[in-house]
């Protein structure tokens, strides 16, 4: 019923993480009824590609810079600790972090997890460009903060072993409670790891 480039957009729009096709319609019918903002989109969706890559440093989103490496804002960022690295899996994990203002240092985007059920192996992750950058950076902390899951301690580990070789100091984000949460509905893995990395209060 509806003509074959509007069907098109609902498709391509309904390929979007958590968009269905029924919210993919929705967003294509909103477009074709607001022609300015449709064209500030295209605009900028044309330009995307020429203006964004990835950091060569890290992994982050960076604007592309002709001549000179394209380095994200935290790489170029002066005031960060080079010291002090924190690895994450994906850009979302990177902004997360962000924005709760405490990493006061700088990141690497992995880009993927170990996931054997995939058909990701060791030889499949940025291990010596991880490496090459803790040591041009006299990286002295490691922050690992892969996602609790099994993949995610899988590539913990392996990251663990790996740097631990060199020297660095290894830690591991903490899970538990959220705050605001009741105990009653937390599962029993995230309970576990709550009591192990307990802390002490007071003196």
């Amino acid at each position: 019923m509806l003509p074959i480039k509007l069907t098109r957009l609902i498709q391509l729009l309904s390929r979007f993480p958590g968009v269905g096709e029924k919210t993919a319609q929705r967003f294509a019918l909103y477009l074709i009824q607001n022609q300015d903002l449709a064209a500030q989109l295209g605009k900028e969706l044309t330009e995307l590609s020429s203006s964004i890559c990835v950091c060569e440093r890290c992994g982050n989103i960076a604007e592309r810079a002709n001549p000179g490496p394209s380095l994200c804002r935290v790489c170029q960022d002066p005031r960060r600790e080079a010291r002090l690295l924190c690895i994450v899996a994906r850009v979302q994990d990177l902004l997360a972090i962000e924005r709760s203002g405490a990493m006061r240092g700088r990141y690497f985007v992995l880009g993927r997890l170990l996931s054997p059920l995939d058909g990701i192996g060791p030889e499949e992750l940025p291990l010596r460009q991880l490496l090459t950058l803790t040591a041009e950076q006299g990286v002295e902390e490691a922050i690992i903060a892969t996602p609790p899951s099994v993949d995610g301690e899988a590539t913990a580990l392996f990251l663990a072993r790996e740097l631990g070789k060199r020297g660095v100091k290894l830690t591991r984000i903490a899970s538990g409670i959220p705050h605001g949460g009741d105990l009653e509905f937390a599962d029993q893995i995230t309970l576990g790891r709550a009591i192990d990395d307990r802390r002490t209060l007071g003196s």
